[in-house]
């Protein structure tokens, strides 16, 4: 059970192409909730995670932040919050620890400390040695796990992940659920999609939607 509430959605309604992709979506996410968005392809769970990561704003309904109203406290939001994207979001023609420190820059980290965190985070994602290798030449279960380092370059409690398990190999997939179940455990909350079969015995919540509109929150 969530100890404090962080983000909250009421009556989330969204229309694309001319037909309903969810009406009156309603939950809210805490401290120590892991909320898995479910669905066909098509059926809205990328559009749900861009509205609830401020990307999006073609919706009707409310956002809060800590019972506040999103839009008065975006930038206290947007610093707490780590969303990856289906898209692994990283340049390509830079290696692994400059896409980190390009990251860390974007959030006015640039000290010996920052520093620090990008080799622990590449080592503790399992690319310890190629840190100064082009992104290009990595393979993408390698580009994934350099856009996946940035959980552990510094802690944000509300992660939002979009398919994070793609073209990551068994030992990845099996380190991924604990570093989400472990994020949950110390206090954060993580909401995510992903066609992978959750292995973990944590208590997963979920939003599903049917792809015709309907959805089922529990």
């Amino acid at each position: 059970m969530a100890l404090a509430v962080l983000l909250q959605a009421h009556e989330l309604s969204c229309e694309r192409d001319d037909r309903w992709l969810f009406e009156n979506l309603a939950f809210q996410v805490g401290t120590g909730d892991l909320l898995r968005i479910e669905g066909p392809n098509g059926s809205g769970k990328t559009t749900l995670l861009k509205i609830l990561s401020g990307q999006f704003a073609d919706f009707t309904g409310t956002l809060r932040w800590r019972q506040q109203p999103l839009a008065r406290v975006r930038g206290d939001f947007m610093m707490h919050l780590l969303y990856l994207g289906h898209q692994t979001g990283i340049k390509a023609t830079l290696t692994a620890l400059e896409n980190l420190a390009w990251y860390q820059a974007l959030n006015g980290r640039d000290d010996e400390q920052a520093s620090g965190q990008r080799w622990e985070a590449l080592a503790t994602v399992g690319l310890e040695g190629f840190e100064d290798v082009p992104v290009h030449q990595l393979s993408a279960g390698q580009q994934r796990r350099v856009a996946l380092a940035r959980l552990h370059l510094e802690h944000r409690p509300l992660w939002i992940l979009d398919e994070p398990f793609t073209a990551i190999d068994r030992d990845g997939v099996v380190k991924l659920e604990q570093w989400i179940v472990a994020h949950c455990r110390n206090g954060g909350a993580v909401i995510l999609t992903t066609h992978h079969a959750l292995t973990t015995d944590y208590d997963v919540r979920h939003v599903r939607f049917n792809g015709q509109g309907g959805c089922d929150v529990g």
